[in-house]
């Protein structure tokens, strides 16, 4: 059978390229050794359904446990009837363990009966009793539950855990999107809810499976090569790292694209502008995966965080305490400080969704901003768009989904009209920043007939009302920016939003000016 870059589902590595599922929960023998219970968390499409099946499959397949994978997706409509919840999970445990465990393995056939408020807890330890080898189980999609079902399995889990293991699973592995930490996530991540102590504070470790190294995406990358023959030219694993940071779906859908959509067949090697046309294509298609995140960023404890993020502000204290982890979990910010999004493709469709209410009233005509010799005019670009501010600035920035960065968010709509199809815009926005640096690369021939690229750098800040004149530092940052690309000339555009201000057809206005480095700056007050 011929292996394919999954996208969709787990892996199976007679189907999928794939780095070993065991090399990314290393620690999982050990700790069901332990007799540990666990949870293993991860974003969606990062890998963690394929580590802790494998991991399940291996405790089977070593005759020491009787060990069961299985979801708990079945039990999420149910959400605060705790009954329903608990028989959904005794019955998938069934399901799961006649396909999984040998008969002399498997639970006991009815569940025993039980209240309801103990119903899990009682046919795991019928289960237990009853089994030669320790039960371990697995549950995957812990977090689908809500409200009182996930508190009630918690808190059974927790209350069995000393009784193992002749009278409760030996382990137990919890795998999520989110780490179980607190009765407030178990509620849904509610900040209004109360359910006072933790229901699963006999958690071990909590472990979160990370990206793929550079190393690792040659190494999968390879192993397509190994079956067709086809190579990856040099640079092209930079190129991907460069888009993707290693996000695993990401890594397996810029190869698929390459490979399955724009038939770019063996032996004709990829190379790293195929992957720039993935990435634009990925962008544009917005796959399942990416609207799933997308969908996403109306929600309250997703807002808090982006919008400062995208407007370059600071987040505010209780943001840094709730609703950064839950952001994090979900995978929509990377790991660390200061707080930035996750890799540059979501980056990329995070801002051109919130900048979409814009598009209809764009009708710059793109071709028309290319000049006679192939490059972009720039010069032509800002006055158009000083023009489109002039007339529709008012009205758009108020109809942005994050008003904080609404000016930025139409200038962006506008930039990427523009470029749209022949180049790119590269965008460095993050929490705390106070400005947005763009990059529009635009590729043209050269008076040799050579390829060549265009680069053109621009600033955006927003002056609020009670703030000092930001036209000093946005010189000063700009001047940093044009010496990190290498270039001498630059734009700064800032938006006044003070209070009391001339209307923008009155105060849209061009200025040249310096940066502290000498370099020549163009000016833009909106």
């Amino acid at each position: 059978m011929t292996r394919r870059f999954n996208v969709a589902g787990p892996c199976e590595p007679d189907r999928h390229y794939m780095i070993p599922a065991a090399r990314r929960l290393p620690e999982g023998p050990d700790l069901v050794e332990q007799g540990a219970y666990f949870v293993v968390h991860a974003p969606r499409q990062t890998g963690k359904t394929t580590a802790v099946r494998a991991l399940a499959r291996t405790l089977a397949a070593s005759g020491r446990y009787a060990a069961v994978y299985l979801s708990c997706e079945g039990g999420s409509i149910a959400g605060d009837d705790y009954e329903a919840v608990q028989r959904s999970i005794l019955d998938s445990a069934r399901s799961a363990a006649e396909r999984q465990l040998p008969a002399e393995l498997q639970p006991p056939d009815p569940w025993p009966a039980a209240v309801p408020e103990g119903l899990l807890s009682r046919g795991l330890e019928a289960w237990s009793a009853g089994c030669p080898l320790p039960v371990v189980l697995v549950l995957d999609e812990i977090d689908s539950l809500r409200g009182k079902g996930l508190v009630s399995v918690l808190r059974q889990l927790r209350a069995g855990f000393p009784e193992r293991p002749r009278h409760f699973p030996w382990s137990v592995v919890l795998c999520g999107m989110r780490d179980v930490r607190d009765y407030k996530m178990a509620s849904g991540g509610d900040p209004d809810r109360t359910w006072g102590p933790s229901p699963f504070n006999v958690k071990a470790e909590s472990m979160r499976l990370g990206n793929l190294s550079a190393a690792e995406v040659a190494e999968l990358y390879a192993q397509h090569t190994g079956d067709t023959g086809q190579p990856f030219a040099p640079g092209t694993v930079d190129r991907v790292m460069e888009f993707s940071s290693g996000q695993p779906w990401l890594v397996n859908a810029l190869a698929r694209e390459v490979i399955e959509k724009m038939g770019v067949s063996p032996p004709t090697p990829i190379t790293p502008e195929h992957i720039e046309v993935a990435r634009e294509r990925l962008v544009l298609a917005r796959a399942t995966h990416l609207d799933s995140l997308l969908e996403r960023l109306q929600d309250p404890r997703v807002r808090r965080v982006l919008e400062p993020v995208v407007a370059g502000q600071l987040l505010a204290y209780p943001t840094i305490d709730d609703d950064l982890s839950y952001v994090r979990d979900l995978g929509l910010v990377a790991e660390g400080l200061p707080v930035r999004i996750a890799n540059p493709i979501y980056k990329e469709v995070i801002v051109r969704v919130l900048a979409s209410p814009a598009d209809t009233a764009i009708t710059a005509e793109p071709r028309s901003f290319v000049r006679a010799d192939g490059r972009l005019d720039l010069d032509r670009l800002l006055q158009e768009f000083a023009a489109f501010w002039r007339e529709h600035g008012a009205i758009l920035e108020g109809r942005m989904p994050y008003p904080e960065a609404g000016a930025q968010l139409v200038m962006m709509a506008f930039l990427q009209r523009v470029v749209n199809g022949g180049g790119r815009v590269d965008r460095e926005y993050g929490a705390g920043r106070g400005r947005i640096d763009l990059l529009l690369r635009w590729p043209h021939r050269g008076a040799g007939g050579g390829r060549e690229e265009q680069r053109e750098a621009l600033e955006l800040k927003v002056w609020r009302g009670g703030e000092k004149d930001p036209l000093p530092r946005g010189l000063q940052q700009l001047d940093e920016y044009l010496a990190r690309t290498g270039l001498h000339r630059g734009v700064l555009v800032v938006f006044d939003r003070r209070p009391g201000l001339p209307p923008l057809e009155d105060r849209t206005r061009f200025e040249e000016t310096t940066t502290p480095g000498g370099r020549a700056v163009t000016l833009l007050w909106a």
